[in-house]
């Protein structure tokens, strides 16, 4: 009987040493799942939207190609200089431009080099018709560049030019020629 009682104490210290382990083994894994679920969380609160892009909700979701054609870097061509007989009563007056195109894409340039000839004469003519005095202000010159933006615009697409958007200083999302800059544009 003594043997039997001292085989049921080694039983029940074998017992209560595995239920110590695996209450401890428990907390360790409530534990771990805390912490995964706590970084979780806070990932989640860090890539939610801020408030600003909440409010345009309502507008639909870009597109890829869209978000592509905005974090793409500008395409520039520059086009050869001008050099044109400005019309004048007074003097003999020559206006020498450097314009450079700010396209919307990479296809777009090869397009407006391929129509190089077409473009060049076309921007000649606009220049032949300015005097001196419609380039001597900033606000003569931007409607130049306006000028020289729609023109090139009906040659790359192949329709007519619109004289009201001359007017504006900026294009239409989707035209061809974002803008005209000048490098160079020297009236003598």
């Amino acid at each position: 009987m003594a043997d039997a009682k001292k085989s049921e104490a080694a039983a029940e210290e074998t017992e209560v040493v595995p239920k110590k382990k695996s209450k401890l083994l428990l907390i360790i894994i409530i534990g771990v799942l805390v912490l995964v679920l706590g970084g979780g969380g806070l990932a989640f609160m860090l890539m939610k939207k801020s408030p600003a892009d909440e409010e345009d909700g309502d507008m639909p979701a870009k597109s890829a190609k869209d978000k592509k054609k905005s974090e793409a870097p500008p395409i520039f061509l520059k086009l050869e200089p001008f050099v044109v007989k400005l019309q004048s009563e007074q003097q003999e007056s020559y206006v020498q431009a450097l314009p450079e195109l700010k396209l919307l894409d990479a296809p777009t340039a090869d397009r407006t080099k391929v129509l190089m000839p077409e473009i060049r004469h076309k921007v000649l003519m606009i220049l032949a018709g300015k005097s001196p005095a419609d380039l001597s202000t900033p606000d003569g010159m931007q409607l130049l560049a306006n000028q020289i933006r729609v023109s090139i615009n009906a040659t790359l697409t192949g329709e007519r030019a619109n004289p009201a958007l001359e007017k504006q200083d900026s294009a239409e999302p989707d035209a061809p020629v974002q803008a005209v800059f000048f490098s160079s544009l020297i009236v003598q």
